[in-house]
């Protein structure tokens, strides 16, 4: 039985992972649960799965859940940064799946790797924020890292038994988010409930606004650089509003291997459960005759200039990538209170990365200066 610690088990990855191990009681158990606010989830959570540990987000929080619980429960309630960081590292895990959103998830990230911990990373703001630091810690510690995103799973899956230098580049399908064929001079009317009705995929809402400003594919071009060791050169984003391929692998001889499957995030986290093996989680192929065509578009930068964004932050390197990720972070909470525009979110965004000089070179501890800093000027330079 495979022992495995869930970072972010009350988000849309984390239930999702949950279906996977109820489909296969005897083949994995959750030792360690993360459920940051959601009390009323991860109490059912830990009163089904029984995990040895369980972690929130705050002191307030800790004390509210161990009130819950009922007086025979083993789980040990932990709290914060410290609480995270000793469920990735859980000695009895096997394989952490980190599906904390934003930032957050980097700090758990490296306790795990610093403890030899098979990752699942679906938290892509790890790699954006410090992936070169990161890929290079795992490769020191021989921790493998099994991407959980659809398309990076898609890319693995496309180059498993291939010879890295055969590669020409890889290509990232996005589905484009509700808004691809809206009239670029409406965007200014859009109300967060509209951004959050994305046509093909469940998520949670940031990764939703996310998907509807492209700037989750800019995210997962960064991602998949550090992830693959690729230039961003040889990363292409197309727009796939069927969602059926994932991603694809482009060889020097002109080849092309892709993955599709329908637009459901368990299969991935099966693979990176399960991998090199394959496991029945009861989801169809694609019906290819009743979806009848599948197209593909250039993504259109003046509609979703978040995408360039992304490429100009990844070019410039260093802290860039983390000023970016921070500064959409608080656009997008910002978004969703209501506070800004739609418009309004890639509009931060680049005031923030036009005030920041970037370190070229950084260290841990620059990356985190420059992530504080910019929600600090992002937060300064929004107007209600």
């Amino acid at each position: 039985m495979k022992r495995i610690s869930i970072l972010g088990s009350t988000g849309s990855i984390g239930t999702s992972a949950l279906e996977i191990i109820r489909m296969h009681p005897g083949r994995f158990r959750p030792v360690a649960l993360a459920g940051a606010r959601n009390i009323d989830l991860l109490l059912a959570q830990i009163n089904e799965f029984k995990p040895e540990i369980a972690v929130v987000y705050g002191q307030a929080e800790a004390s509210e859940l161990e009130k819950r619980l009922p007086g025979n429960s083993l789980t040990k309630i932990l709290w914060g940064d410290e609480g995270y960081e000793t469920a990735a590292s859980y000695p009895s895990a096997e394989l952490v799946l980190l599906a904390i959103v934003g930032a957050a998830g980097l700090k758990p990230a490296l306790a795990a790797i610093k403890a030899g911990k098979r990752i699942a990373l679906a938290n892509k703001e790890t790699l954006v924020m410090a992936g070169e630091l990161v890929m290079k810690l795992a490769d020191e510690n021989g921790v493998e890292i099994f991407p959980v995103d659809s398309e990076h799973s898609a890319v693995f899956q496309s180059m498993s038994g291939q010879r890295q230098e055969d590669l020409a580049k890889i290509i990232l399908t996005a589905s484009g988010g509700p808004f691809r064929a809206k009239p670029i001079n409406e965007f200014s009317s859009i109300k967060p409930e509209d951004a959050l009705k994305h046509p093909n995929w469940s998520m949670g809402s940031k990764i939703t606004i996310d998907s509807a400003t492209l700037m989750n594919k800019g995210l997962e071009v960064i991602e998949a650089c550090r992830l693959f060791g690729l230039p961003p050169e040889k990363i292409e984003v197309v727009v796939h509003p069927q969602s059926i391929i994932h991603s694809m692998a482009v060889y020097r001889d002109g080849s092309v291997i892709s993955q599709m499957g329908v637009p459901d995030m368990k299969a991935a986290i099966a693979y990176a459960f399960s991998y090199p093996e394959r496991m029945d989680i009861g989801l169809p192929a694609p019906d290819f005759s009743s979806i009848g065509s599948l197209t593909f578009e250039k993504p259109d930068i003046k509609r979703f200039p978040c995408l360039a964004l992304a490429y100009e932050a990844l070019y410039t390197g260093g802290t860039m990538p983390a000023v970016l990720n921070a500064a959409n972070e608080v656009a997008v909470s910002l978004f969703l209170e209501g506070r800004i525009g739609f418009t309004g979110i890639p509009g931060l965004v680049e005031k923030t990365m036009k005030l920041h000089s970037p370190v070229k070179f950084p260290q841990l501890d620059d990356i985190f200066q420059a992530d504080s800093w910019a929600r600090r000027i992002a937060g300064e330079q929004h107007t209600d």
